[in-house]
């Protein structure tokens, strides 16, 4: 019910825009921290997948924790890496990092 002023009775009016126009800047928000934050980590995620499905033998790497090497054997969880000669250890697969040039 509306106020009381003067003898007169005042109407209760909505924000022009109604229950959408309050809400719009929240979604705005949340459309900007989707393009920013959620879309780019989804991609990267995407291709370090693809990076670790190709890895093969004598590839060059380097490892999440620094460690360079080169990949002796290859399964399904596991890598084995020659970090010096006949120097050998054997790493989480998913935490290779980025591939090498065989000449660096």
């Amino acid at each position: 019910m509306g106020t009381v002023q003067h003898g007169l009775v005042l109407a209760q009016t909505s924000p022009p825009g109604g229950a959408i126009g309050q809400f719009m800047p929240l979604i705005l928000i949340l459309v900007v921290f989707y393009f920013l934050l959620v879309r780019p980590q989804q991609k990267k995620a995407k291709e370090h997948q693809q990076l670790v499905d190709k890895l093969k033998r004598n590839d060059h790497v380097v490892t999440t924790g620094g460690l360079f090497g080169r990949i002796q054997d290859v399964s399904d969880k596991t890598v084995t890496l020659e970090i010096a000669p006949n120097v050998r250890v054997t790493h989480d697969r998913s935490q290779i990092g980025s591939l090498q040039s065989k000449e660096g």
